[in-house]
């Protein structure tokens, strides 16, 4: 027993001092854990299309689409250590795998341009929470996660530019 309570993940003690408030840390490694849950669906989402994709946008999105999930891989390990930073711990539990997983049907009977508008739906959803979380670090001079995030809504603001360039007529 003492040796599974010792491996077991803890979260830093709440009495960390790195310039932060308590209450901030805990509220921004919450929204980071949907950030993050996010990006790893839109990551399993943008792999499932390369596969998948057909017709005359093939090779444009099938590209595409690996460079994306690839970034996405790598930001989702950044993400989860920046979580484990302010003290928390990463969203670990099995039923939070879940929420990274497209939903039933998500994937399935789509057209190229139809994987192309869920893409930009998910990309601006991830824009606009990263925004916010972004603008509650500024406010509490949280730099890392605000520095984090600007770099994160950097890639997806030219990711979606890409998958409307893709579509354009």
């Amino acid at each position: 027993m003492a040796v599974a309570a010792t491996l077991k993940p803890k979260a830093h003690s709440e009495t960390m001092n790195i310039g932060l408030a308590d209450k901030y840390r805990r509220e921004i490694a919450a929204s980071l854990s949907d950030i993050l849950a996010d990006s790893y669906r839109l990551m399993i989402k943008s792999h499932i299309y390369h596969w998948n994709v057909v017709g005359p946008l093939f090779k444009p999105l099938h590209e595409l689409t690996e460079e994306h999930y690839t970034t996405l891989f790598g930001a989702i390990d950044i993400i989860a250590e920046r979580i484990r930073a302010l003290g928390h711990l990463a969203p670990a539990k099995i039923g939070d795998a879940t929420r990274f997983a497209p939903e039933n049907g998500d994937v399935e009977n789509l057209s190229a341009a139809g994987m192309i508008a869920d893409l930009i739906a998910e990309h601006e959803a991830a824009v606009q929470a990263m925004r916010k979380a972004a603008t509650k670090a500024d406010e509490n001079e949280d730099v890392v996660t605000a520095d984090m995030l600007t770099d994160r809504l950097t890639f997806h603001e030219k990711a979606l530019w890409m998958l409307r360039a893709i579509v354009a007529e």
